[in-house]
């Protein structure tokens, strides 16, 4: 089946959340609120995009930046919609969107324990930055 994608709007919350809740592989937490999430989308417009067969959410990912490198967010596809590029397709429109404003450096975040995730990024191209660590305060 064919797909479309479209910008991210705070009216696509409920079910993207729902997307993202029933993931493997993603972390929600009080960042992820409706209000959070509104206030991501606005500071990063036109950056955040949802991938809808009709009427069906089939993928989504947050994309915005600091102004210096770019960064996704959740990106989720749909288990029935996997392996159709639309996982790519997402990416490559948030790359494209991260270009328009001129950040070429993006990063993301990945569980360890998350090996599909980590063979999809490294299959399009991304690179394990092993001498990193994530460190972060707060809830």
């Amino acid at each position: 089946m064919s797909y479309e994608l479209e910008v991210m709007q705070i009216d696509d919350y409920d079910v993207v959340y729902a997307l993202w809740k029933s993931s493997e592989g993603i972390g929600l937490s009080q960042a992820d609120s409706k209000e959070n999430i509104a206030r991501y989308l606005a500071h990063n417009p036109g950056m955040s995009f949802c991938a809808w067969e009709g009427e069906t959410l089939v993928g989504a990912v947050l994309c915005g930046s600091d102004s210096r490198r770019g960064y996704l967010h959740h990106l989720a596809v749909d288990q029935a919609h996997r392996h159709q590029g639309i996982g790519r397709a997402l990416v490559e429109r948030c790359l494209a969107a991260l270009q328009e404003i001129d950040i070429t450096k993006c990063h993301l975040f990945v569980f360890l324990d998350n090996q599909e995730a980590i063979d999809f990024w490294q299959c399009c191209g991304w690179v394990h930055r092993k001498e990193l660590i994530l460190m972060s305060i707060g809830r």
